[in-house]
């Protein structure tokens, strides 16, 4: 890996989650490439990726 966070023990990257529901913003599309996906997986996807935006934004 690169030392992306990653989903669960999924070799799947946060990012790679998050370019796909920005390409694809029918999850029934991600999970038929990738069916290891839960639904779960993408709210913390964007979980992440909205504390990551806002913990640099305090200063």
């Amino acid at each position: 890996m690169t030392g992306e966070p990653c989903i669960r023990d999924l070799w799947l990257t946060v990012r790679r989650v998050l370019e796909a529901l920005a390409t694809y913003p029918d999850r029934a599309e991600i999970k038929r490439e990738y069916p290891e996906l839960e639904d779960e997986d993408f709210r913390q996807a964007l979980a992440f990726a909205t504390a990551s935006l806002w913990s640099g934004s305090e200063s």
